[in-house]
Order: C-alpha cells, then structure tokens, then sequence
C-alpha cells in the first residue's frame, strides 16, 4: 500500500475544513446524516458505513444510516455490524481499530467478522461535551481496504465535528417540530374557543355572565347558554376528565351532542339521556364528561339535572343564605345506565346562581390550600347586590388573589346567573 492511499497532513486539514464548513451550513437533521456516514466512507475508503445514535429515554444504540460504497443503503444493518466491535466502544468510549480482525484476539471469534469476512473494522464514538451521544463504524473485506492509524485519527476528528452538527440540527429540528405543535395547538385552542358563546341573548329577567380559563393550550371544560324558545333558556357547564387535545377534542364533541339534543327534547334529563347514549357509541379510552345542564323559564322557575357535576352555588336574596344545589346522577360517557332527577327551584330577585368547574374551587396557592366551597360563597355573599358580570369579576379577582404565584393545574369555567325579575 503506497502512502498515496492516505491522507497526509495538507490533505487532513483541507478536508475537515470542508466537512466542518458543510456540518456548520446544514440544519437538515436527515441530510447532515446523509453527509456524516457518506463522508466517513468516502475519507475512509471503507465498503460499507454505519452511524448510529444513543436514544436519551433507553440509553439503547439504534441505527440511523447504513450505507455501501455506492451509497445504498443497506435494509438489515443489525446484521451487518460487528457487536462485540460496538460493545466493546460502548464500554471504552476509545476509537477502536483493527486492521485484520479475522486473526484479532478481541474479534475473531464475533459472528459476524466470521460470517461476513470482514478483515479492517473501525469504529469511533460520537461525544457531546464528554458524553458519548453515538457512534460510526466502517469496514472493509478486501486486503486492500485496510484502516491504519491515519485512518483512525481522521475519523475520529471528524466524528467530533459531525457530534455538533448532528447536535445542532436535532435541536433545530425539535424546535420546528415544537413551533408546528405551537401553532397547530393555537389554532386548536381558537377554534374551541370560537365554539363556546362569547355574547348570549338572554332570556327576559335574567343576566349571565360567564368566563373560561385554560390550564393548557386547550381545554376539556366547556359551558353554554342558549334561548330555547321565547321562554325558556338552557345552561351548560361541563368538565371532561382529561386534559390536552384529547379532552379538547372530546369537548367539542360532547357540546355539539348536548346542544343538538337540548333543542329535540323538552326535558334536561332527557337531553342528557340521549347525549350519554350518542357519546358511548364512540366513546374510547374512558373519557367521560361531568355536567350540569339546567333550564331557566320565564318568572323565575329554574330546573335542572346534575350528571356528577360539582354543586352549584345559589344564593338567596331575601334571607340572605347560600344554598348548594344536590349532587347527582353519574357522568356521560361512562356507563349506559344514566341516573338522572330533575330539581326544581323558584327564584326571587335577587337571587344568583353560580355554576362552575372544579378549577374553581381546588385552585392552589403556594401552600397547596384549595380555594374551597367556603371563600366562594363568602365572595358570592359580599358582593350579591352586583350584576351578574360584577359578581362573576369578584369571583375570578378573588380566585386569582387567593392563587398568586403558584401554577395554575386545572381549566376553569365560570358561569353567573343572575334573576333581576321581569320589567
């Protein structure tokens, strides 16, 4: 082998020159890649490149590219690669060069340096600030093709340089993926809100005031207001039990089921009934919705159903005390069987009705002390002789006050009723 075969010192500099100018232009995780095992082939004069890299969660090795002479890439690189070669890097972390394996001490007895001939192996570890992040390996079969300490240094420089580019465009490549999840999850989030009322008509005698706050990007809770007919006026507030796009998604089905069932039956608990039986023929993965639908009519008389919802809230102008509306029946989307009574109140000016979600009353401050049912009727009390709106700002003044700095953990739906009487 004459020494033209190898690099000498002019021709090491120019190339990693080049290598670490291309590395350092190219944030294209795939092709840099591409590059990396191309190039250690080609610098290299192996038949055949392999590059692998350590999986943060396993800490397992798992091929990326495996490629022949001709760039092809090969379809079962498990099979191809020494083991005890890339067990024994694992273990080192220290470039690994031998230059006839078939009569190597450490390697001849390896399986595959037996079955595919293999005569040169070398193998080099990919390192991240003293962390071993992967490695590449090429071989050769032919006497030709032997690696030597040039070969290995060379390699091994260019296995530094190729770390941080491989680095630096997998952090690119996170950060595009996380800007798409971004912008996917705010138009997610626009659209649900764009499905929940901004502005009702309300129905004659009544104000409503009503705010929605997510924990996430999107939520799972949701609430609704709508006129029915000329006299009468239906209230939703629901809370899925899950977070994330899966809740999101299975809010927006549970609120075009239940709005949709509202106006086909005259009854709250058979809009439910009917709701529930829709939800569970898709239903998967046990999503479930609690909820609380009631039904205002004209004078003030009020109905409503409670589907393991938490307990509104109404207070009574004329004594002046709170009540907690019952707690009942089981939520949708969970069991075919959907116990349900209707309770029937009548009320009087004044008198408020507060619905809400959980992220209400279990708000945390930095102590992990829930809001509780307590503060909110204390709220409720001090500032009954408000609007609708005002009582409902106090409410979330109140709640963010209590919360301060601490995260906030659940979405939060409020919805304040208010009967004023009829003009």
């Amino acid at each position: 082998m004459t020494d033209k075969q190898f690099p000498v010192e002019p021709e090491y500099l120019q190339l990693l020159y080049e290598v670490t100018r291309y590395l350092n232009s190219s944030l294209e995780f795939g092709s840099v890649l591409d590059y990396v095992i191309d190039r250690a082939i080609e610098v290299t004069r192996a038949e055949r490149g392999f590059l692998m890299l350590i999986d943060e969660q396993t800490g397992k090795l798992h091929f990326e590219v495996a490629r022949g002479m001709n760039r092809q890439d090969l379809e079962t690189p498990a099979f191809e690669v020494s083991t005890t070669v890339v067990n024994e890097l694992m273990m080192t972390k220290e470039p690994i060069l031998t230059s006839n394996a078939l009569y190597d001490k450490r390697f001849k007895a390896g399986e595959s340096v037996i079955t595919k001939g293999l005569r040169s192996i070398l193998c080099v570890p990919i390192m991240m600030r003293d962390k071993m992040t992967g490695l590449i390996y090429v071989d050769n079969r032919i006497i030709a093709g032997m690696f030597n300490e040039g070969h290995r240094d060379l390699l091994a420089a260019f296995a530094s340089q190729a770390g941080i580019a491989i680095e630096n465009a997998r952090l690119y490549q996170v950060a595009v993926e996380k800007g798409r999840m971004q912008r996917e999850l705010e138009m997610a989030r626009n659209i649900q809100q764009g499905l929940l009322p901004r502005w009702v008509k309300t129905l004659p005698g009544y104000e409503v005031a009503f705010d929605w706050y997510a924990a996430r990007e999107v939520a799972g809770d949701f609430y609704d207001c709508f006129l029915l007919d000329e006299h009468r006026m239906g209230v939703v507030v629901a809370d899925v039990a899950d977070k994330g796009a899966p809740a999101a998604i299975f809010m927006a089905v549970a609120r075009s089921l239940l709005r949709g069932n509202a106006f086909s039956h005259q009854s709250p608990d058979e809009t439910l009934v009917s709701t529930n039986r829709l939800l569970l023929q898709d239903a998967t993965g046990g999503i479930f919705v609690t909820v609380y639908y009631a039904i205002l009519e004209l004078g003030g008389r009020m109905y409503g159903v409670n589907a393991g919802h938490n307990l509104p809230l109404l207070y009574r102008a004329r004594t002046r005390q709170i009540e907690w509306l019952p707690r009942g029946g089981r939520p949708l989307g969970w069991f075919d069987n959907l116990p349900t009574r209707i309770d029937e109140y009548q009320l009087e000016v004044g008198d408020v009705v507060v619905f809400y979600t959980d992220g209400l009353t279990e708000a945390e401050n930095i102590y992990q002390d829930p809001f509780g049912d307590a503060q909110l009727a204390e709220v409720v009390m001090h500032h009954s002789d408000g609007t609708a709106a005002q009582i409902k700002n106090a409410i979330l003044a109140a709640v963010t006050t209590f919360v301060g700095n601490a995260p906030v953990l659940d979405d939060l739906t409020l919805v304040v009723v208010r009967y004023i009487g009829e003009v």
